[in-house]
């Protein structure tokens, strides 16, 4: 539409024209009444008769009402009308910045995230599209566009005429929630419950997520835009016309001969002769099988024996497995307790895996059965699937149908003889296993290891992590400092293989004295000196100053004072600032000393010159003129010193 500020303008302008109008007459000569006007028969040419006094201020031209509808009209006539919540198409006239611009012949054009477009890779411009109308001006005054929501309110139109006309749809199993499964259908998020995933009762919902499937539309709610569908329906649909008449005299427990008809991850569908049953994957073999087409065949024929179908006789469930016995039930006695016996890793959890020691019977090898180290052990990264494992049988119940094993059990516990191997205060060699910000780990022989605490590496050097010492792998030499029998722990060391030095640092290093330091390295609270012998000081950041007022820098070597000394924490305190106020002090004091002595010089000579004379007389003064000379002398001197120490 035109702008309703250009219309209104027209009427601001007129008076104003008016008023330049009547200004202009003003300032003119004035006009005689017509009556007393000469008459005259030409017209006279006068300044600006060209002049268009319809164009306002602004250089604006204005038009009449009826020029003005007619433009509008015609202007109204090239958009289309667009209603707010209406899905419109749109033609692509441009991508640029992350947005797509899109005609929807509407007096302005809309913007849509290109992210929105992420199903149209080869989106260019004169492609054609559908968007849904949220808002033809914003609070911007763009026109505001959806194509998330316009394939969502499409989704939905699609899924009522499934539900209407009983049309199939796909879609994708995305997630596992409570009673069922949540499945993406064109963009839109619909439920599929539990009892209508498969006509048999499924207990893994995990193993549908991520699959793409086929579903009827069962149920929807048009307030809420939600709908229910059904993939048991389905297959019970395809079943329905043949089922009736073989299904009246099924009975459980039967056995038919069947073909398989088709194989899928949860099991198999055959075909008993006009009728279908599904023959679910855990009924299949005793053993554990991860896909049912490992044992079965398209087109092969097997007797099966029934196992269920509900009261309307629409589901059948078979079994393969059931016409043989269990082998719990035929396992040989001489699996006992105490036995060994070879088998296959078929399943791994976190807390250990199954050993397959035949089709239908495992064991499980719990992570504490798999090593007398006290090391906790990895099930994921120790077993691996389909490998073959000797195992000893712990505990076997064969009413419960269960059984333990243990691998560690194959060879004698090493703890047994951990005294007599390793005793307290010997010294041993072993190989760095892993390390933790307190400690290494150390394996001494198969089933045995030690840690030595971070603060037992070194006497004179604190370690903020092993890994500044050791690493993995690398052969450290350590003492046995403590065994835990209980707890399968041994307590190592590494700097007890040599003497305490601090029982000798503390002779070296009093308070008070002074040493060369190195500064090592520096942080906003201080800095970590190196001083003679490899031992470590710390000096506050105060401390670092030096005479210019500057810090220290690292690998600067300065003279430092000892002013706190600590045996038991291993603690050594030092201070560059210290030691210059000690030097600042004594200079000060050997400037007060040397002036004392002049002083008490001078006044024994004043003394002693006192004493000589016996009468005074003007020429005698002079010899206390020459003394009070080298007294100020003196005392200037003193203070010339005193200055030159301070600055």
């Amino acid at each position: 539409m035109l702008d309703e500020n250009l219309l209104e303008n027209e009427e601001t302008v007129q008076p104003e024209a008016e008023e330049h109008a009547s200004a202009g007459e003003e300032q003119a000569e004035p006009v005689a009444p017509a009556s007393r006007r000469p008459v005259v028969e030409e017209a006279v040419a006068t300044a600006h008769d060209d002049f268009d006094w319809s164009v306002g201020k602004r250089q604006q031209v204005y038009y009449k009402p009826e020029a003005r509808q007619a433009m509008s009209a015609t202007y109204e006539s090239t958009l289309s009308e667009i209603i707010e919540n209406d899905v419109v198409k749109g033609r692509v006239i441009g991508i640029s910045n992350g947005d797509v611009i899109l005609d929807i012949k509407h007096k302005s054009d809309g913007l849509v995230s290109l992210s929105e477009f992420r199903d149209q890779q080869d989106l260019k411009p004169g492609d054609e599209v559908e968007v849904y109308v949220e808002q033809q001006e914003d609070e911007r005054g763009q026109l505001a566009l959806s194509r998330r929501k316009a394939k969502l309110l499409r989704a939905w139109e699609d899924i009522v005429a499934s539900y209407n006309e009983g049309i199939i749809i796909k879609g994708t199993v995305v997630s596992k929630t409570k009673g069922g499964l949540i499945v993406d259908c064109s963009g839109l998020e619909t439920f599929l419950p539990g009892s209508q995933i498969d006509i048999k009762p499924i207990v893994d919902y995990d193993a549908y997520v991520g699959k793409t499937m086929e579903f009827k539309v069962v149920k929807i709610n048009e307030n809420i835009k939600n709908a229910v569908v059904s993939h048991k329906a389905l297959i019970e649909s395809d079943l329905a016309e043949q089922r009736d008449a073989i299904v009246s005299g099924l009975e459980k427990g039967q056995v038919l001969e069947g073909v398989v008809k088709n194989i899928t991850d949860f099991g198999a569908f055959m075909d008993l002769g006009g009728v279908d049953g599904l023959l679910y994957i855990t009924d299949i073999s005793w053993g554990r099988i991860n896909h049912p087409s490992e044992v079965l065949e398209i087109n092969q024929k097997l007797n099966v024996v029934v196992l269920d179908f509900d009261e309307n006789k629409k589901r059948i469930s078979l079994g393969l497995k059931q016409l043989t016995p269990h082998p719990w039930e035929t396992i040989s006695q001489e699996l006992q307790e105490g036995a060994t016996v070879k088998g296959k890793i078929v399943n791994i959890e976190d807390y250990g895996a199954f050993l397959e020691v035949m089709p239908g019977v495992e064991g499980l090898i719990h992570v504490s059965e798999v090593s007398w180290s006290s090391q906790p052990v990895n099930a994921r990264e120790f077993f691996k699937l389909g490998e073959e494992r000797e195992a000893k049988i712990v505990t076997i119940d064969r009413d419960d149908r269960k059984m333990s094993l243990s691998i560690k059990q194959l060879s004698d516990d090493p703890w047994t003889q951990v005294t007599r191997k390793f005793p307290v205060g010997s010294r041993h060699t072993g190989t760095v296993q892993n390390l933790t910000p307190y400690g290494v780990f150390i394996e001494l022989e198969e089933g045995i290891g030690g840690m030595i605490h971070v603060s037992d590496l070194s006497w004179t050097k604190r370690y903020g992590h092993p890994s500044e010492y050791t690493k993995v792998g690398d052969k450290l030499d350590f003492i046995i400092l403590d065994i835990d029998e209980e707890n399968r722990k041994l307590s190592l060391g590494h700097k007890q293989l040599e003497e305490n030095p601090w029982d000798t640092f503390e002779n070296v290093f009093p308070v008070g004295s002074y040493h060369e330091a190195t500064v090592l390295r520096r942080d906003d609270r201080g800095a970590v000196m190196l001083l003679p012998y490899g031992l470590e000081a710390y000096a506050p950041l105060k401390h670092i100053r030096k005479e210019d007022n500057s810090l220290a820098s690292p690998d600067e070597t300065l003279t430092v004072k000892v002013i706190e000394f600590n045996r038991d924490d291993k603690r050594i305190m030092v201070s560059h600032l210290r030691y210059l106020e000690d030097i600042r002090r004594e200079a000060d004091e050997q400037v007060k000393q040397g002036r004392e002595k002049d002083e008490t010089q001078v006044r024994q000579q004043i003394k002693k010159q006192q004493s000589k004379i016996e009468k005074s007389t003007l020429g005698d003064l002079g010899i206390f003129e020459d003394i009070k000379e080298q007294l100020q002398e003196n005392q200037d001197q003193a203070a010339e010193e005193t200055t030159q120490d301070g600055e």
